[in-house]
């Protein structure tokens, strides 16, 4: 009915029916979206080196006709393209050799392309170099197509804002089709592209561009780094036939299936020796065995010892509801590449790989940033400074009454008396350049205890803004609290302490309680606190609210 309602007429005898899939203009489309037909691609298979221009042009025209699939493909193709100019004397070099078997390679293991649904937006992601132009469309995180092209002449001469706009204008030129009329998102890795919009002058050639752009309902953002973002590929090297390779199949998924190692050969065959690793759980759970502090856990555990720790049904060790990972270097690095790099990952972002990270694994970073706040009005005690040593992981922080004279050992003592005693020995410590920092002593203590010292850079306080932040947000409590308790501030520090580590923080979604315990401590609620029995806080007036207490 559909059809007839297009006014589009089936012929009977020219329909095929209940098949999964359908060969097309030397492609395979099927539910899963559209791949490259392995019976055009046999010929690439069999091509052997070009000798002449004519052989090269003639390879080129068959792989370009499955360029989409390929990522960066006229950045591969561009020792070949270079040889079909005018006036280059043909001379196959190692580089073109390398260029022609890539691009058989690709073409052999071409990844399969979604099809688009309109109405449902895309994504674009662009990059631009000194080579080339190159773009990703994608839709739902999966990809749509590839796009690229060498830069011309005159393009080799553009600065780097024009090449990366340049970019853009070359990705909605050739996905019109898809994106007029379709909202679309852009990410480039050129952050002053996404003030495009707004900025106030611009060269003819931008304005030019521009006027184009406008048609589109577009919004250009930016993106860190140069991002892959599709999912790894095995790795290919073949020149056998597809039927060879089609022989593999089984062993290929099963290997896959087991998160093993490929390792494919170069010349002659598909599978030169493959590497089968233990899974990322196995690694985890073997090294919680001999690491010293998840080790001593488990044999709690064992002994029916009550701990805050406890164990899977799979025997790994884990905390919070979050699996334990030991102090491995290795290990955290394989853990982070999984989070980011796997096919289950698709390369997110910075946040959302954290958070993805804290939600299935626990592990102490141990890095903390020490910093003073002077210049406070001296207590009875003498105090007239508070030493603020803030955990970088989980945003706690404690608030420490001294004295601006403290000398470095005293300080010392406090640390290991406040800190050290706690939390135990960090791992890293990111301080202002305070002279009790710099001075010989306190390096050479850090160095003893193993604990790396990082000074932010002078005059810059962004160098660690998450600390300044909690050092300003420390000072209008304290400055409130000043005021209220004049030259007893000291006296009530610790319930400032305790209301900023109470609270909730955006960054972490949780309290730094929370994040360090595992649990929030309630809120003192006026009317349920009992009268002071100690003279230390008989200056608070217990019926009106104090300003900490969220």
């Amino acid at each position: 009915m559909t059809l007839r309602e297009h006014r589009l007429y089936a012929k009977l005898s020219k329909c095929e029916f209940w098949h999964t899939q359908v060969a097309f203009l030397g492609h395979i489309v099927s539910k899963d979206g559209i791949c490259v037909d392995p019976a055009k691609i046999e010929a690439i298979l069999n091509w052997e080196s070009p000798r002449t221009v004519t052989e090269i042009r003639s390879f080129l025209g068959l792989a370009g006709y499955y360029r989409r699939f390929v990522e960066g493909f006229s950045l591969i193709a561009a020792p070949l393209t270079r040889l079909t100019r005018k006036g280059v004397p043909f001379e196959w070099d190692d580089k073109c050799e390398k260029s022609f078997q890539e691009l058989k390679q690709r073409l052999v293991f071409a990844p399969i392309l979604t099809l688009p649904t309109s109405g449902r937006g895309y994504v674009v992601y662009i990059d631009a170099s000194q080579q080339g132009l190159g773009c990703v469309l994608m839709q739902d995180d999966k990809v749509i197509a590839y796009a690229s092209r060498q830069l011309k002449k005159h393009e080799e001469n553009y600065p780097t804002h024009d090449l990366e706009l340049a970019a853009v204008v070359f990705a909605l030129k050739i996905w019109r089709h898809y994106l007029y009329g379709e909202q679309c998102q852009v990410f480039t890795d050129h952050k002053s592209l996404k003030y495009l919009m707004t900025q106030k002058e611009l060269n003819l050639r931008q304005r030019r561009w521009l006027e184009l752009i406008k048609d589109y309902d577009l919004v250009i953002d930016y993106h860190p780094g140069k991002t892959n973002v599709v999912a790894d590929t095995l790795s290919r090297k073949s020149s056998t036939t597809m039927a060879r390779i089609k022989s593999y199949l089984p062993q290929l998924v099963g290997i896959r299936s087991v998160g093993a190692n490929l390792i494919g050969g170069y010349q002659g065959t598909l599978l030169a020796r493959f590497e089968v690793r233990p899974t990322l759980v196995v690694q985890i759970r073997d090294l919680q065995e001999v690491d010293e502090k998840l080790s001593a856990e488990l044999e709690k555990l064992y002994l029916g010892v009550p701990s805050e720790y406890s164990l899977r049904d799979d025997g790994v060790l884990q905390k919070f509801g979050r699996v334990c990972v030991p102090d491995n270097e290795e290990l955290k690095r394989a853990v982070l590449e999984e989070a980011h790099s796997s096919a289950y990952a698709l390369h997110p972002g910075s946040t959302k790989m954290y958070r993805t990270i804290r939600e299935s694994y626990w592990w102490p970073v141990g890095t903390y940033y020490y910093g003073f706040i002077a210049g406070l009005p001296r207590t009875r005690r003498g105090h007239d400074a508070i030493w603020v040593i803030v955990d970088r992981l989980t945003k706690s922080a404690q608030f420490l009454p001294v004295r601006i004279t403290f000398s470095t050992e005293r300080l010392t003592r406090l640390n290991v008396a406040e800190i050290v005693r706690l939390h135990g020995v960090s791992v890293s410590i990111v301080s202002d350049r305070d002279p009790i920092f710099t001075s010989r002593f306190w390096p050479k203590l850090q160095h003893a205890l193993g604990t790396r010292l990082k000074f932010s850079t002078a005059f810059h306080p962004q160098t660690d803004g998450q600390s300044e932040r909690t050092i300003q947000t420390l000072e209008d409590m304290l400055w409130a609290c000043v005021l209220e308790f004049q030259g007893s501030w000291d006296d009530h520090v610790a319930l400032a302490e305790f209301a900023y580590n109470n609270s909730y923080q955006a960054s972490i979604g949780m309290a730094p309680y929370k994040a360090l315990y595992g649990r929030c401590r309630n809120n003192w609620v006026k009317g349920t606190l009992p009268q002071p029995a100690t003279t230390t806080l008989k200056s608070v007036d217990w019926e009106s609210p104090l300003i900490f207490f969220t």
